[in-house]
């Protein structure tokens, strides 16, 4: 095979992953692509990586929607996305019967929710879809200290707009009855006491493996103590319900445990004070989890120790346990997700809201555009491994723009504007398509006339401009500066053969537009007239990205996607 003829197939495949993935090929891919096809050539890979490293980067540097052309000229059936598309499956339940699979997502109320609390409840909508079971909304909010009552209504918003489709929503105080009888039932049998130590002197013991004085106190004492909490006749902190473990077990975090507290300090702020006894988690997930049937449990390995504890109090009542999986933890770098931050930073006037754009909040992705579709593609691919592992954005926006791209109409936006002027012509006609793989939505029309003809472009493309000597306006015409003034000299696409850059811009009647950055930085410009139907939608401003527009007059206001 010439040389020639293995450059162009480098070409080939450059141009088809650099349109699948944002415009950047990867010349890794390239040359896996290449030496599939064409096996005869892997004792020269040293001389094709580097032949492919030289037409990537010179592919890389091609606008988008030229790249797009070019390889629609070479092989039309390489724009065909879905033939390369990758299927990503979860394995199945263990035990699993179709129709009676029944799971939970548990928030606590504290806000609405965030990009971490999306994982747990589309992996459990993903399977109880896939057997036709239950999915629960368990509302655990017996922590009258950390409770937001907006959250009661945003995170039934949330799950909506994710497309979790929830069966029941249950609501933890609601049942507080139903943690008593059952802690009374504990009590009775031996499995629980009430503690009346200060804590530190209880939790020294418990890490000794030594008894504190209550432990082992009879049953009758002890049903009277906790009715005494019920009542009111000790304050916060006087006295907690224990729930026994083994006193003896290798590690101290399993010991007994704390399953009811008192709080009067602060009223609750869906109840009053209607009550001051309140479950801790480990005791009001292992009751919520047995009386609602729960059938499979899937949760962070940071709840191991969770799910021991809970082990006891399922086996002194021989119920049967839920099959639990435990995935590895995620970290989401530079994301704000911690809801006491960013509630005092509402309240102090730092964040604008819940859907703040620097924010890792469900509100505030969706109000960015990123979609429920490209989160759930996410998570499934992730799926359920035991490795901890770190968040990519990158990936996300990869899976959006998959979702973003066919629909996404197309605008010119220029930031950092300077006025031009265009000599040797009184009139120019641009005639740029909605949406390049989309012909039949139509196009955009514009004439621009005047003597001189005024348009602005970005600062860095002017620069490039006066370096260059010519330049092509993106679906117009081309430039040449001649005496520092730009000339019009036609119209032919073959000056692309020149290197010339190609370059986006406006009329000199354009709107102003505000961008607002994932950062909070605004980017200010102007933008070629785009119609009120844009309002909520996803468009790309060529050259910039993707943003989803909020207003359009009097100023153009967008929040950025993505690039």
């Amino acid at each position: 095979m010439s040389n020639e003829s293995i450059e162009d197939n480098i070409r080939k495949y450059a141009l088809q992953n650099a349109f699948l993935y944002g415009g950047k090929a990867n010349p890794k891919a390239v040359v896996g692509k290449v030496l599939a096809e064409h096996p005869e050539m892997r004792s020269r890979a040293r001389e094709i990586n580097l032949m492919t490293e030289d037409i990537v980067n010179r592919v890389n540097g091609i606008p988008e929607e030229d790249q797009r052309k070019m390889l629609e000229n070479i092989d039309a059936s390489l724009l065909r996305r879905n033939k390369i598309e990758r299927i990503h499956l979860l394995p199945d339940l263990p035990e699993a019967i179709d129709g009676k699979v029944v799971m939970r997502f548990a928030p606590g109320p504290s806000g609405p929710l965030h990009i971490g609390h999306t994982r747990v409840a589309i992996l459990n909508d993903e399977y109880v879809k896939r057997y036709h079971g239950e999915f629960i909304n368990r509302i655990e909010d017996t922590n009258p200290e950390k409770i937001d009552p907006d959250a009661y209504h945003t995170i039934p918003e949330d799950l909506s707009w994710l497309g979790v489709e929830v069966q029941k929503t249950v609501i933890q105080t609601d049942r507080l009855q139903t943690y008593y009888d059952v802690a009374r039932e504990l009590l009775d049998g031996g499995h629980a006491y009430v503690c009346k130590c200060p804590v530190d002197d209880w939790r020294r013991l418990k890490e000794e493996g030594r008894a504190c004085p209550h432990r082992d106190r009879p049953e009758e004492g002890q049903l009277d103590d906790f009715d005494r909490m019920l009542s009111g006749d000790y304050s916060e902190g006087e006295a907690v319900l224990v729930v026994k473990t083994d006193l003896a077990h290798p590690n101290p975090a399993i010991r007994d445990f704390i399953g009811l507290r008192i709080v009067t300090s602060i009223p609750h702020p869906r109840t009053g004070s209607r009550y001051s006894v309140y479950p801790m988690m480990n005791f009001s997930v292992a009751v919520d989890d047995h009386f609602l049937g729960l059938t499979h449990v899937l949760r962070g390995k940071d709840h191991l120790n969770n799910t021991l504890r809970q082990a006891y109090i399922f086996d002194y009542f021989g119920w049967t346990k839920p099959w639990y999986h435990h995935y590895g933890l995620i970290t989401i770098p530079e994301t704000i997700l911690k809801t006491s931050i960013v509630g005092k930073g509402i309240k102090n006037g730092e964040y604008s809201g819940w859907d703040d754009v620097r924010l890792g909040t469900v509100r505030a992705i969706r109000r960015r555009g990123i979609t429920p579709e490209a989160i759930r593609e996410y998570w499934v691919d992730v799926g359920m491994k035991e490795v901890d592992i770190q968040f990519s954005w990158d990936t996300l926006y990869a899976f959006n723009k998959r979702q973003i791209d066919p629909e996404a109409d197309r605008y010119f936006f220029v930031w950092n504007p300077v006025f031009v002027e265009i000599f040797g012509t009184n009139e120019l006609r641009s005639y740029a398509p909605l949406h390049p793989d989309h012909p039949a939505r139509g196009i955009r029309n514009l004439t621009l006339v005047g003597n001189p003809i005024r348009i602005m472009m970005n600062q860095d493309d002017l620069d490039s401009f006066k370096e260059r000597g010519k330049i092509r306006l993106k679906d117009m015409c081309n430039l040449e500066l001649e005496n520092g003034k730009a000339s019009f000299i036609g119209n032919d696409l073959s000056i692309l053969k020149e290197k010339v850059r190609i370059v986006h811009w406006v009329p000199e009647c354009s709107r102003k537009a505000v961008v607002m950055m994932p950062d909070g930085e605004k980017k200010e410009g102007y933008v070629e007239p785009i119609p009120d139907s844009e309002i909520g939608r996803i468009v790309q401003f060529e050259r910039f990205g993707f943003v989803r527009i909020e207003e359009t007059q009097p100023i153009l206001k967008a929040v950025f996607t993505q690039n």
